[in-house]
């Protein structure tokens, strides 16, 4: 099980606060850890709630705002031994957008974005709020007119390789600071941001633009497809995202049970979790 917090320049304050977001990843590995044997789907998912749940990372509660004040949150979760996918894309009311790219996974769709997506969720037991509820005082600290929207932009997610080997991925993301109302990243776009197939399970953060273009995550897999390890696959897939003036960074896990965690940011909090092993975490 390897998890991510969101690759960037991270602030003073999330320093300040070591200890609480040590505590959240390692509660997110445990997590995952309690509901592996129910499967890859399952793990990725439990550790990825506990980090929309976290307020200083940016998913859920505490994402970054856009423009107009607002949250707009996107989720993507992929089973890799059928490439069965579920994404949501621009939610303004879903406590956790993980839930509702599973309810998706379970549907004939692969996307489902806005109201309808929203209100999907809801139908289906998954708790809903008012947009204000995801507004924080300290993201509205951070929101200044005019400001570039090139501003925060982390991600939170997940992949997991279970006991039977099966594979999966989760990514869950409040988009980039000051982004216009609508903009759409990486995340919810599967191939992009999530992937996982028989190889293969990805799970990207960063510029989300630069890593639609590369499609970064298919790529990745499909190099390890043809046989290229996992490291090797992960660094070139992403220098071509640094091809364009970009950055990020990534983790994934391979049916072989190798990981890897690349990133071009100064740092990317992140974890990991073995059977029989205690969790490990990073952070910068």
């Amino acid at each position: 099980m390897v998890i991510h917090a969101g690759a960037g320049d991270h602030s003073r304050e999330l320093r300040e606060r070591e200890v609480e977001c040590r505590q959240a990843l390692t509660e997110a590995l445990r997590a995952a850890e309690s509901v592996l044997a129910e499967g890859a789907v399952r793990a990725v998912e439990a550790a990825t709630v506990v980090m929309e749940n976290f307020e200083l990372f940016n998913a859920g509660r505490g994402s970054v705002l856009c423009s107009d004040g607002s949250v707009e949150m996107s989720a993507a979760l992929m089973r890799g031994t059928d490439q069965a996918a579920g994404a949501v894309a621009g939610l303004r009311h879903t406590e956790n957008p993980v839930l509702a790219a599973h309810v998706v996974l379970g549907s004939p769709q692969v996307l489902m974005i806005g109201p309808s997506a929203d209100e999907l969720a809801g139908r289906q037991g998954i708790r809903q709020w008012p947009n204000e509820h995801f507004v924080t005082a300290r993201q509205e600290s951070h929101l200044r007119p005019g400001e570039s929207s090139q501003g925060a932009r982390a991600t939170v997610g997940a992949v997991c390789l279970d006991p039977q080997g099966g594979l999966a991925a989760a990514t869950s993301t409040g988009g980039i600071r000051n982004q216009p109302p609508g903009r759409v990243g990486d995340c919810p776009i599967i191939g992009a941001g999530t992937w996982a197939d028989r190889w293969a399970a990805i799970s990207c953060t960063g510029d989300g633009e630069a890593f639609i273009r590369c499609a970064t995550a298919r790529t990745l897999a499909a190099r390890v497809a043809q046989g290229t390890d996992l490291a090797r696959a992960a660094e070139r897939t992403l220098e071509e995202v640094a091809g364009l003036q970009a950055s990020g960074g990534l983790i994934a896990v391979g049916a072989d049970g190798n990981v890897a965690m690349p990133f071009l940011t100064r740092a990317m909090p992140r974890g990991l979790c073995r059977p029989g092993e205690e969790p490990q975490v990073w952070l910068p």
